[in-house]
C-alpha cells in the first residue's frame, strides 16, 4: 500500500476532495491522507456537498470522517509513512514543510505540486460555487487518475 498526502492551507477544500478520491478509487494500491499549514478545522461544505454529488464517502485516510488537521501531525515518528506528498495550492507549495519522515530504505518521499484554482474563493450564488467545486474535482479526479495508473 502507498500513501499519499495532499497539502494546502486550509485542508478544507481541494487537498480534502483530493484525499476522499484516492480513498475512492485507491483500492489496495494506495490510501490518501491530507493536511494543512493553518487547518480551517472542518472541511468545507461545498467539498462534502461535492463528493456526496458523486456518491463519494468522505472518508480520511486513517479511517474515520475526513477532518481538516495540521500537517505536524504527518511529521510525528507515529504518523503514516508517506511515498508521495503533493501540494495543491500555490500558497502551500510556497510554505516551509516539516520533514517528513523516510521509508524504509531510506527513500523520502516524492514531492508533487498540482496546482488547483481555491473553488472557496469563488463568490456568486450556491449553484456558482458548486461549480467551481466541480471544475476542480473534476480536474482532481483527472490527474489522480493519471499518477495512480502510471505508479
Amino acid at each position: 500500500m502507498k500513501n499519499m498526502l495532499f497539502l494546502c492551507t486550509g485542508n478544507s477544500a481541494r487537498s480534502v476532495l483530493s484525499e476522499c478520491w484516492l480513498n475512492h478509487v485507491g483500492g489496495d494500491k494506495w490510501r490518501g491522507f491530507s493536511a494543512g499549514s493553518h487547518p480551517t478545522g472542518t472541511p468545507n461544505p461545498y467539498a462534502l456537498k461535492t463528493l456526496e454529488k458523486h456518491d463519494i464517502a468522505a472518508v480520511a485516510g486513517e479511517g474515520g470522517p475526513v477532518r481538516s488537521k495540521s500537517w505536524d501531525e504527518f511529521a510525528l515518528p507515529d504518523a503514516p509513512l508517506m511515498d508521495v506528498v503533493v501540494t495543491v495550492c500555490d500558497n502551500a507549495a510556497g510554505e516551509v514543510c516539516p520533514v517528513w519522515p523516510v521509508r524504509a530504505g531510506g527513500a523520502p518521499p516524492v514531492k508533487l505540486h498540482w496546482a488547483y484554482p481555491d473553488p472557496a474563493a469563488v463568490p456568486g450564488s450556491d449553484e456558482e460555487i458548486l461549480a467551481a467545486f466541480e471544475e476542480v474535482f473534476k480536474d482532481i479526479r483527472e490527474r489522480i487518475g493519471t499518477y495512480v495508473s502510471e505508479h
